[in-house]
């Protein structure tokens, strides 16, 4: 069975609030009070703290956070740590990260399909760059360091973007960090930690119980002489902010406990669903193709091979595959009268095949008393018309079209006739170019709609003549 990760977030745009601290002791605190439940913390900030303070000696980096974002699976860049946590090592190359992570969602689909369990704790920036965006959305518990009203303030951008998104803010919480006790106030609100949770209130914000005090002991456990970084757990056991970070670390623990579904398995499971509904209306389509090429007659299924465009009607009535060669040598004989015995044929051919492949064909019958004139288009791929040319279909329905034209009798007839072989009103044909060694791709959710997406724009074009 699958597990996902409960992921916890920690955040603030206000550089020096204690962020990086908060993240990297509650890691420590959360496996020493629970040490059968893995604990995994990374970085998107390129101070380098988490890898000072757990990564062993000698030990051998499989990859990075970078790594990660460039779809490795987490579980195969983590490496075990100091203490039993969890580590992905950080990296200075994230520069290039931000053009891959356009959508708001992309790092909760990497942290599903992870492979990591427990908790994993996100250390982020002190901004809201996209990166930081995704760990916030990403998040079960986004946690808040704030330390003075300038950090305060700062909150209500990442409370925006909540509101934005339409994601319920119950998962974000401030929590008083640095809270220097000796500082006392006249009136109501005797210390810091009061004033900032009034305002915190005031503003509609959820504020934690518990705070963290101003430390020095704390502090000096970053400075010294050996350049490493030691843990409140094992060097402050009597200061105040021991029993505060056991205080926050039980909440997160029994937080952990109450969440049945995290939020990585409610979206993995949303994908899934998708997934299934994609899977469902390609099969759809597939069993709506036409079983031959309208234009040979060739069942489809005894030639599969160079299947290069797929048509579809206006109506959606009539979809399938043409073979390349029928298509274009129709193009050639319908255009330009040209047949096989014809002595340019050959190379006019490939220059219809070259131009065929690279456009979009529009084929809209038009009858008016007993004349029935094609009118014939070529369309970029980004929906400009690039070529115009009418083509007399005199006798198409009576089906007594001469021979050049047998070709394109029978791919209209098929494709737009309807009762008493008419034409069906208002309907035309759009042929579009596919890769022949995988035809079917173009039935794929992305790829059809951005066809649909061109079946309109040539719609549009069919109106305005």
């Amino acid at each position: 069975m699958q597990s996902y990760p409960y992921i916890i977030t920690i955040s603030s745009e206000k550089g020096g609030v204690g962020k990086t601290t908060l993240a990297t002791n509650l890691a420590i605190y959360l496996k020493a009070m629970r040490e059968d439940l893995p604990v995994t913390i990374f970085s998107f900030d390129n101070h380098f703290t988490i890898d000072r303070m757990f990564a062993l000696k000698g030990q051998k980096q499989k990859g990075d956070v970078h790594d990660m974002l460039m779809d490795v699976p987490a579980g195969d860049v983590v490496q075990l740590g100091q203490y039993g946590v969890g580590f992905i090592p950080s990296s200075t190359e994230l520069g290039d990260i931000h053009e891959r992570f356009k959508g708001p969602m992309t790092l909760t689909r990497m942290l599903a399909e992870s492979g990591l369990s427990g908790i994993v704790i996100i250390d982020t920036r002190p901004d809201l760059n996209i990166l930081t965006q995704n760990a916030l959305y990403a998040a079960d518990r986004v946690l808040i360091p704030v330390k003075d009203m300038p950090s305060l303030d700062n909150c209500r951008n990442i409370f925006s973007l909540f509101e934005q998104r339409g994601i319920d803010k119950k998962s974000l919480a401030l929590i008083p960090c640095l809270i220097d006790e000796r500082i006392k106030f006249d009136g109501v609100f005797k210390d810091l930690k009061t004033l900032l949770r009034a305002f915190a209130a005031n503003r509609g914000y959820r504020c934690l119980d518990t705070y963290i005090s101003k430390s020095p002991k704390v502090e000096s456990l970053n400075t010294n002489p050996d350049g490493r970084i030691y843990p409140i757990l094992t060097h402050a056991r009597g200061t105040d902010v021991h029993g505060q970070f056991a205080e926050i670390s039980r909440d997160l623990l029994r937080s952990y406990d109450a969440t049945p579904e995290s939020r990585a398995c409610l979206y993995f499971t949303w994908l899934a669903e998708k997934e299934g509904k994609r899977k469902e209306s390609y099969l759809a389509r597939l069993e709506g193709l036409a079983d031959r090429c309208l234009i040979c007659g060739t069942l489809l299924e005894e030639q599969p091979d160079g299947r290069g465009f797929y048509y579809e009607t206006s109506d959606r009535t009539a979809r399938g595959f043409l073979h390349d060669s029928c298509f274009t040598e129709m193009l050639c004989t319908a255009l330009y009268g040209m047949t096989s015995n014809s002595q340019a044929f050959d190379a006019a051919r490939m220059l219809m095949a070259d131009k065929a492949g690279k456009t979009i064909s529009l084929l809209s019958p038009k009858t008016s008393d007993s004349q029935t004139v094609l009118d014939y288009r070529q369309f970029s791929p980004t929906g400009e018309q690039i070529f115009q040319k009418d083509v007399d279909l005199t006798g198409f329905s009576e089906g007594i079209l001469d021979g050049n034209n047998s070709r394109l009798y029978l791919l209209l007839n098929e494709s737009l006739a309807g009762y008493q072989g008419r034409l069906r009103s208002d309907s035309w044909l759009a042929v579009h170019p596919v890769d022949p060694s995988d035809p079917v791709a173009v039935l794929h959710e992305d790829r059809y709609r951005s066809l649909q997406k061109m079946q309109i724009q040539i719609g549009a074009a069919v109106a305005q003549a």
